[in-house]
């Protein structure tokens, strides 16, 4: 490629100073936008939506899908290809593949850390509301960002590096040269899959192993226990997360499990009542998770938030240098275009139109507003809502986007993002309730968690979009053709989200008549509960009977906890519905195990903050004890944000990532690699197919509860000795096996394959 002409660089004034090569040049014409790659990328952005979703229910955060859905694409076509004859896929119709794919990822975090809340406010998760938040906001964050292209990816090429953006532009490159990079992937899906199947259908062997740190003899840490649940998934997101954040992670959970909860176990032996907030039982008589839903939850809720906020002001230099890059550029977008119609626009300069930015994006701000299902509608909370996801939605688009460009997707702080706008939200409709504008009631709650909802899903899309625009940019893709694939990938993910959400919490959704968790008292006027439902889980097959629901909001009644209950007619309460999001039991009546129970930090989080603001019933104490304990940890210059979800998580989550990054900074440091050479390492690659199988795996074992005779088929358990079923060790050694295999693949002993960079493309040396 030339360098720009004057007269070009005069009309358009936005173009950079610095040449810049791309793959494929710019006067190339070769297929892109085609039937084909945009239905294979929906297909795959449908799939990596659901593990992400999975995913971020397990542990409260993803990992970026671009990379293998790359690697799939070129895969997928070269077979096609090999078996009917057809073509081969061009590198620009892989790259349309991936950014197609790359939406389902974003839109599952989005929708996954807030929707779920619903069920902590006393609401249903309506498929057509969660559907409505993942479309609309999914759109809306990809139109949001268009305009700050030439902004963040064109003039700021050398300054914004987008590592896994620039990572993904090396594995389409390498595809088209040839490589071995997809067996690598493959690889890890099959290994990850079976391993799991075993463990989580089959229950060949345990997923969480525990050793007990307090002895019979009253010696060592009481309540302490040294858990891991050896997924597969899990040491994947460790071995891409990296050893530091992994370190932060597993530090906070030896704080919380290794610690805090032996303390408050010493401390709490003598007491004769219970510790508030804990109203029924005894300290010395609570579990460890007792102990964890009583007190640590709140610690970690606060530490969480305040991370959050910390992340949030550290990044405002950042966040008002976004803002005047994407004002200057929406000011100058219009000089290759309009001047005169005499400079042609080249190929790689090509966005979709100004004008379907802005009337698209009005269109879908409207149309938000108008959704009675989301809380909104034509009334003075629906028109603050609208303003509210206007300004925090761009403003919200703009950072994430340039942080991506920063620390890459999967490391973007959009949960930080989220809290700010559900605090100021919150605060938002507080005010207003105290000059009389608005009644503070459930409708209220409902519209705080959609504007929320609305912007994470934004954030989330918009910083993805960024990173798919970036890679195209490397390898000389079209802008306006990526920007309508990942506009119908947002759209077909969105649309089959929802539906996932909804059957990963049925599925392991216990209905439970223990009197335990029954309380005393009769629903009156069950008349007025107009939703009916019949009951699901074990009893479903014995119990045919319609029963009124009855969603309990915290405190609406003395001693009758929130959550959902099943009614009969005369108002008695006959089951109490523990959902697998969030849920407490782990086991049905029967004692047959629950396999599929979310812990979901942070969706949690966002129901606590909407209660504590508007309701003013929060354990303040302790989510301040959580916020010190953040703020301490940045004075140390520690970074408080990964340190707080390990917190929050169970120490059994946090410890198989720590094994992660550990055997990724072994391998690093003995290949001696560079930052860039370990972000497209092949135990990288691996580690996606891991996660990728492991959570697919997963989702498919949930999905086997809505068949239980099949389900009890599939349980070898009962055909073992139970000396096997209770050892930890089955359970350790085929951990070992995925951990070995991970160490060798990524030392370059296994599946080993030579890889070169987009850097080196563009610099000549490839």
């Amino acid at each position: 490629m030339t360098a720009p002409t004057k007269e070009l660089q005069a009309a358009a004034p936005d173009m950079p100073a610095v040449e810049h090569k791309p793959y494929v040049p710019d006067n190339a014409s070769m297929h892109e936008l085609t039937w084909p790659a945009v239905v294979v990328g929906a297909i795959l952005g449908i799939i990596f939506g659901a593990s992400s979703l999975y995913l971020v229910l397990k542990v409260g955060m993803t990992v970026s899908a671009s990379i293998p859905v790359a690697v799939l694409s070129i895969t997928l076509f070269r077979m096609f290809s090999h078996i009917f004859g057809i073509r081969r896929a061009t590198i620009l119709e892989n790259n349309i593949v991936q950014t197609t794919g790359s939406a389902g990822e974003s839109i599952a975090f989005g929708v996954g850390v807030t929707m779920p809340a619903l069920m902590l406010l006393g609401f249903d998760m309506d498929v057509t509301r969660v559907m409505t938040v993942g479309v609309l906001g999914g759109l809306l964050g990809i139109l949001m960002m268009i305009p700050l292209r030439r902004a963040f990816i064109v003039k700021q090429h050398r300054q914004l590096t987008y590592p896994e953006g620039t990572a993904c532009a090396d594995v389409l490159i390498v595809g088209e040269q040839g490589g071995a990079t997809a067996k690598t992937v493959f690889a890890g899906f099959g290994i990850a899959f079976l391993h799991k199947f075993l463990m989580a259908a089959t229950h060949f062997w345990k997923d969480v192993v525990g050793f007990n740190l307090y002895s019979a003899t009253g010696q060592g840490l009481k309540k302490g226990v040294l858990a891991g649940e050896l997924a597969p998934e899990l040491l994947g997101v460790g071995y891409i997360i990296g050893p530091r954040i992994a370190s932060i992670m597993v530090a906070g959970g030896v704080l919380a499990y290794l610690v805090l909860v032996p303390a408050i176990a010493f401390v709490g032996e003598s007491l004769q009542s219970p510790l508030a907030p804990a109203t029924d039982k005894l300290i010395r008589d609570m579990s460890v998770g007792d102990l964890r839903n009583n007190y640590i939850l709140y610690i970690g809720a606060g530490a969480v938030t305040t991370g959050g906020i910390i992340s949030m002001i550290q990044a405002l230099p950042l966040i008002f240098a976004s803002i005047r890059s994407g004002l200057r550029d929406l000011a100058s977008s219009k000089g290759a275009r309009d001047a005169g119609g005499t400079v042609q626009v080249p190929r790689t300069e090509r966005d979709l139109s100004m004008r379907v930015v802005l009337f698209g994006s009005l269109a879908l701000v409207i149309a938000l507003a108008a959704s009675p299902n989301l809380g909104l509608g034509l009334s003075i909370p629906g028109i603050v809502g609208a303003l509210l996801i206007v300004l925090f939605g761009f403003l919200f688009v703009t950072v994430s986007s340039r942080l991506t460009g920063e620390v890459g997707s999967s490391s973007n702080p959009i949960s930080g993002m989220t809290v700010a706008t559900l605090l100021f939200t919150c605060l938002a409709f507080l005010l207003l309730s105290q000059v009389h504008l608005l009644e503070l009631n459930k409708g209220v709650t409902l519209t705080a968690l959609s504007i929320a909802a609305v912007v994470c899903v934004a954030a989330s899309n918009g910083g993805t979009t960024s990173q798919d625009l970036k890679t195209g940019f490397l390898i000389g893709a079209t802008p306006r053709y990526q920007q309508i694939a990942i506009l119908i990938g947002a759209l077909t993910s969105a649309l089959v989200i929802g539906v996932t959400l909804l059957l990963l919490n049925e599925a392991s959704t216990v209905y439970t008549k223990k009197k335990e968790y029954l309380p005393d008292y009769r629903v009156p006027d069950v008349k007025q509960l107009t939703q009916t439902q019949r009951v699901g889980g074990h009893y479903a097959a014995e119990d045919s009977n319609l029963y009124h629901v009855w969603h309990a909001s915290e405190g609406e009644v003395q001693d009758v906890p929130a959550g959902k209950y099943l009614v009969d007619d005369a108002g008695n309460i006959c089951y109490m519905v523990d959902p697998a999001i969030n849920g407490k039991l782990k086991e049905h009546d029967d004692g047959s195990p629950v396999t599929n129970k979310f812990d979901a930090p942070k969706t949690r989080l966002m129901a606590l903050i909407i209660d504590g603001i508007l309701n003013q019933k929060l354990p303040w104490g302790l989510v301040l004890l959580g916020a010190l304990i953040a703020i301490t940890l940045e004075l140390c210059g520690v970074p408080s944000l990964p340190f707080a979800v390990g917190v929050y998580l169970p120490l059994s989550t946090s410890t198989p990532i720590f094994l992660g990054g550990l055997i990724r900074w072994a391998v690093d440091k003995w290949k001696n690699r560079s930052a860039a050479e370990a972000e497209m390492s092949p135990g990288v690659l691996l580690s996606s197919g891991y996660i990728a199988g492991g959570a697919i795996a997963g989702v498919l074992t949930a999905f086997f509860e809505f068949a239980p005779k099949f389900n009890e088929s599939l349980n070898l358990s009962k055909h073992f000795p139970q000396t096997w079923n209770d050892s930890n060790w089955p359970s350790v050694g085929a951990f070992a096996v995925l951990v070995i295999f991970l160490t060798l693949v990524g030392s370059d002993l296994l599946l080993k394959s030579k890889q070169p960079s987009a850097r080196a493309v563009e610099d000549g040396e490839a």
